[in-house]
């Protein structure tokens, strides 16, 4: 498109500068003609007054001896015979022009140009005191026809050229302002049809481009929002699996011995590890959408997600006679995090909650504000976690300890750190003020998306595939049982 601008500006340039140059070159000569005859009419003008007052040989030749032309040999003058024998014809100077042509311009009375070799000649009439008609011969070198012309031709020339030259720069810049537009509009296509959903394009250039750039980046929003939608979804279903699932794990584990107990805990113990599954599996796929939470519309407001998701396990927690605390959510603060994230999260958290600790084990949810994170608290009043530093190293379980018996999917506090290190935060475990354990999740307000996007994945990408081998392992062992809370390891949300 951008050379396609060039070629027809060059085309049309050069056709108006030939239409233009070409007469105005034409006319120049014309007129360089014009003014070396005209000079020659002058110079021979100047002998007229001697003519008119004398026909003296001697006369005659010192008039046009002192005329630039006739020192240079260019002036003749022909006077014709009187009546009278002492008045023979006279011819003063070089003769250039034929005899013909010179009794034809006396008999003619008008002036005349002939061509000679050499140049032109002309021949101009003028009257004598005796009443007869001499003609003054001029001669006109062709060089002085053309003196210039050259000159007024190159110069022509240039300026045609620089306009040329000019309007081809004109064009390309017109171009580039037209192609760069385009340009980005087809490597944002292209970065979004590979996966890259936070990709915009600035809505700059032409009004045409300018309206395929809204209309680009709706489509995105869009798109982006159709798979917020979509995680949503299967948040809601995970959480909706995830409830009643840790009420029916706590509740076979309640039924005693027997075969139908048995049963039940194995059917439970199943039905956990194919839900399992799915979240690895959804865990997995993640780092192919993260554009889309760093896009527009990415983003929630961390009091509302916690209290809502905090109502929710207020029932459960009700039930099992726990006493729940929660603080620091009346203010409304975003964060850049995807509100099924966060919720996920949480989630992950709490859910461990029940799963690790004795009922009636008390927990609080404490928010922080400050300029550039949001720090959450998640306590509870378990026996605490023997070994953080181990928990946080494994992701969230691994083999052997508690959590290996308590058949842990180890996605717990991987599912909270990559939330956590997704906005520049970051996530710890320590001693609880409750005297259980205390996770610690700082939130970063204030990091660009490209820096979310690619804080940490580096390296935690060969850590990543060799914990989804360790957990298929595990998956695949049948570890882990259907006990819950006390024990060595009953600390609190750690997986």
């Amino acid at each position: 498109m951008r050379w396609a601008l060039v070629k027809v500006c060059l085309a049309v340039t050069a056709m108006v500068v030939i239409a233009f140059a070409v007469p105005l070159a034409l006319v120049v000569k014309e007129m360089a003609g014009d003014r070396a005859f005209s000079d020659a009419e002058r110079q021979a003008a100047m002998i007229g007054p001697t003519l008119s007052i004398t026909t003296d040989r001697k006369e005659l030749t010192r008039a046009v001896m002192s005329t630039e032309p006739g020192q240079e040999g260019h002036l003749a003058v022909h006077v014709p015979a009187a009546d009278e024998p002492e008045h023979p014809a006279l011819e003063i100077g070089t003769r250039r022009a034929p005899r013909k042509d010179v009794e034809t311009v006396r008999k003619a009375g008008r002036a005349s140009i002939t061509a000679v070799r050499g140049g032109s000649v002309l021949l101009q009439p003028t009257a004598l005191g005796s009443g007869d008609i001499a003609v003054v011969e001029v001669f006109v070198p062709e060089g002085e026809v053309s003196k210039g012309v050259t000159t007024a031709w190159l110069m022509l020339a240039g300026v045609g050229l620089a306009l040329i030259v000019g309007s081809v720069a004109v064009a390309d810049r017109l171009g580039v302002r037209m192609v760069e537009p385009a340009q980005r509009l087809a490597g944002a296509a292209q970065n979004l049809g590979e996966g890259r959903l936070g990709t915009r394009v600035p809505e700059e250039g032409p009004t045409e481009l300018r309206s395929a750039a809204v209309a680009f980046n709706s489509m995105a929003d869009q798109v982006v929002q159709l798979l917020a939608n979509e995680r949503e979804l299967a948040a809601d279903l995970s959480h909706r699996l995830r409830t009643p699932l840790t009420v029916l794990r706590l509740n076979a584990a309640s039924l005693g011995e027997g075969p139908a107990a048995e049963q039940t805990r194995a059917a439970v113990e199943q039905l956990e590890h194919e839900v399992d599954t799915i979240i690895r599996t959804a865990r997995e796929q993640r780092p192919q959408t993260q554009g889309v939470q760093t896009g527009a519309g990415a983003g929630c407001d961390v009091s509302e997600v916690i209290r809502e998701r905090m109502g929710f396990w207020s029932a459960l927690a009700e039930d099992e006679g726990r006493e729940v605390r929660l603080a620091g959510v009346g203010r409304t603060v975003r964060i850049p995090v995807a509100r099924p994230e966060l919720a996920a999260a949480l989630d992950a958290l709490l859910g461990n909650v029940f799963r690790h600790t004795r009922e009636g084990t008390a927990f609080a949810v404490d928010v922080h504000h400050s300029g550039d994170a949001v720090i959450v608290l998640v306590s509870d009043a378990g026996p605490g976690i023997a070994d953080p530093k181990a928990a946080l190293a494994r992701g969230s379980s691994g083999r052997g300890g508690a959590a290996g018996a308590l058949g842990s999917t180890g996605l717990g506090l991987d599912i909270v750190r990559r939330v956590a290190e997704s906005t520049g935060g970051d996530l710890r475990i320590g001693r609880s003020v409750l005297g259980g354990t205390e996770v610690r999740i700082r939130i970063g307000l204030h990091l660009s998306a490209p820096e979310r996007i690619g804080r940490g994945h580096g390296r935690r990408v060969g850590r990543q595939r060799r914990r989804t081998a360790r957990r298929d392992a595990e998956a695949g062992s049948g570890r882990g049982g259907s006990g819950r809370g006390g024990g060595p390891c009953g600390g609190g949300p750690h997986h």
